[in-house]
Order: structure tokens, then sequence, then C-alpha cells
């Protein structure tokens, strides 16, 4: 109990001291976030290295309070993080190629699976498959890995967004853990809500700092561990057994999870990369009908506390495969009802002040003001 306490305090405070410190240095060598692209939302440059106080203060945490002798395994965790951060900080600052950015998460699945023995081998009743072979388990496990970590990369594009679902997501898993004596586990999810609780304090609207790759690959590798752990112990344990443990764990990260694999299909069926950019996450469409970036987050989150509420009591009266199956279709139709609201009206952001915002030729016109940027919401006939 003592080390989960002394964790999570440690990686805030590590992490909110260390924040302003990096704020400083990115001013002074100028080192920022620059809106040269349409489908930014902030006006001016901001430092984009706030993963960099998170990767410090998380670590820091994480090597005084494990024991490394009852969890060896966390040695080649340790290892991992370390690579997403190097990955994620060269392209925070110089650009890191899409394909070279694949290889090192593929690398970093690679020790998590063969090193740290981090496998997904039972898909307790999903779809009638029960344990897999060790093949499909390596294939299916190296899979999940990268779409998680690419997951909560994706969805970081409203301020205080990643951070906040990478909260109450690591809080969920840690939770579960400590009920049921993981603590090495639960140290892990503590503390990294920890040190992502420190930078929220400077990254919820209006952001002072982002979080950049370095902070968002780490959101989805830590949370890539935590839920394949999950799904390898719920159903074993004896304080709170999961009798659907991946239905829930897939619930635990539905939101980026779901909306990364819905806009990559959209992008390959429209014959481009799945990792062009476009406007079609989740956070867009809610943008788009007018949410300011602070609604944008608490829409966001609230989603993901009903799904996670929902998986652990439809566990007790639905097998797996039905849990998973209605969870997919209620996110496809808040998705379809978004489309349908956004249909209604084409949306163009104008930067500026009020006294500068164009004039728009059209017979109605609604002003919505989010992200100091004027919003032009044109009704269409």
């Amino acid at each position: 109990m003592e080390r989960i306490i002394i964790g999570g305090i440690l990686a805030f405070l590590l992490t909110y001291f260390a924040i302003p410190v990096i704020i400083t240095v990115a001013n002074e060598k100028k080192l920022y976030d620059v809106p040269d692209d349409k489908r930014k939302l902030h006006l001016k440059p901001i430092p984009s290295l706030g993963g960099f106080g998170m990767f410090i203060g998380f670590i820091l945490a994480l090597l005084l309070t494990i024991n490394f002798t009852a969890a060896p395994q966390f040695q080649y965790y340790i290892a991992s993080f370390m690579i997403i951060f190097f990955i994620g900080i060269k392209d925070d600052i110089l650009a890191l190629s899409v394909g070279k950015k694949f290889l090192g998460q593929i690398a970093v699945a690679c020790i998590l699976i063969f090193q740290g023995n981090l496998l997904i081998a039972d898909m307790q009743g999903f779809l009638g498959i029960h344990a897999i072979d060790s093949i499909a388990s390596y294939f299916l496990t190296l899979f999940a890995i990268v779409v998680i970590i690419n997951s909560f990369n994706l969805i970081d594009g409203v301020d205080g967004l990643a951070g906040s679902v990478g909260i109450i997501t690591s809080t969920v898993f840690a939770t579960f853990f400590f009920i049921n004596g993981n603590i090495p586990y639960a140290v892990l999810g503590f503390g990294f809500a920890g040190s992502l609780l420190g930078f929220l304090i400077y990254n919820f609207h209006p952001a002072k700092i982002f979080m950049g790759d370095t902070g968002s690959l780490l959101i989805g590798l830590v949370n890539s561990i935590l839920v394949i752990k999950f799904i390898e112990t719920g159903s074993t344990v004896t304080n709170y057994p999961i009798t659907a443990a991946p239905a829930v764990g897939f619930a635990i990260i539905l939101l980026p999870l779901m909306d990364t694999l819905r806009v990559f299909a959209f992008r390959i069926a429209n014959k481009r990369s799945p990792f062009s950019p476009d406007r079609n996450h989740i956070h867009h469409l809610l943008l788009d009908r007018g949410f300011n970036a602070r609604s944008v987050v608490y829409a966001c989150g609230l989603a993901t506390s009903v799904a996670i509420a929902a998986a652990f009591y439809m566990q007790t009266v639905m097998g797996c495969t039905w849990i998973i199956l209605t969870l997919m279709i209620s996110f496809f139709a808040w998705v379809y009802v978004l489309y349908l609201k956004k249909s209604r009206y084409k949306l163009r952001v104008i930067k500026g002040e009020m006294d500068k915002v164009e004039p728009v030729q059209t017979k109605r016109v609604k002003l919505v003001s989010f992200f100091n940027e004027k919003v032009a919401a044109v009704k269409e006939d």
C-alpha cells in the first residue's frame, strides 16, 4: 500500500514541478508546435515537450518504488518505455517518418512479448475461442500493442483529451490490480495516473504545453501493458474475478481503440494510408457540432466511464462476445448520430479576432467560439 501511495504522489510531484522548467526551456530554444496545419486548433506556437516531463516523473517513481526482484519483467517494461520515449522525442523535435515509428513500435512489442512474457493466450469465449496456440498468440499480442499505442496517439487532438482518458483507464486498471493484491501493476497504473495528472494541470484548455508524441505514445504503451495483464489475470484472481476479461478490458480502452480502428478502416476504404491525416476522429466530430475543448474532454470522459461501468455490469449477465458486440454497436450508433448532425452544418474555422471574421455568403450563419478561434457554422440548403 505504501509503495502505491508513494509511487502515485512521487510521479505527480516530479511531473508537476518538471513541466514549468520544460516550458521555459522550450520557449528559450523555440521548441514549439507551430499552427501550420489546418487541422490544428491553437493559434500560437505552444511547447510540445510535455511528454518529457511525464516520462521523468513516471520512470523515477517506478525505479524508486517497484521491487524488481518480485517483478523481474518490469526491467523490460522500463526498457520499452525508454525506446518509445526516444521515438517520441525524436519525432517531437526533428520529425520521424511513419515507417520508422512503426518499426520502433514493433521492436517495443517484441521486447514485451519475448522478454516481458506479455501475451494474450486465452480469448475466454470470445467468438467461441478460448486458448489459442503460441504463434497466433504472438501475432495477436503484437497487433494489440501496436494498435493501442497508436490509438492514444491519434486521439491527442484536443487540449486535455488523451491525458484525461489516460487517467481514467490507468486508474481503473490500477484499482483492479490493487484490489487483487497485484502491487507492482497497481504501482504502474497509479504512478502513471499521477504523472498524467501532474501534466494535465498545464495541458487542460487553454493548454500551456502539449504532450507531443513522447507523451501520447507512452500513454498507449502503458495501457497496452495494463490491459493485456488485465486480460491474462482477470479471470484467475480471487478477490474480484472478471468472467469476461477481454470484453471488460476492451471496454476500458473502447474510445481510443474503436475510434482508431474506425478511422483506419475509413482511410483504407478510400485508398489512403491509414496514417494519413484527416478530420474524422471522434473529437473532430464533436468540435464540428460546436463543442468547445473542455466539452469534448467531458463528453469523451463520460463516454469512457459509461462504457466501463456497463461492461462491469454486463459481465454478470452476458458472455464475452455479446458484451463486445453491444459496446461496438453503441459506439457506432454514437458516431452515426454525430455524422448526421455534422451533415446539417458546414463548419469553417476562421482564425483571428472577431473584427477579422471573414464574411460568409449564406442565408443563415451561426458563430461558435472555441479555442480562441471563430467557427462559422453555415446552414446548408
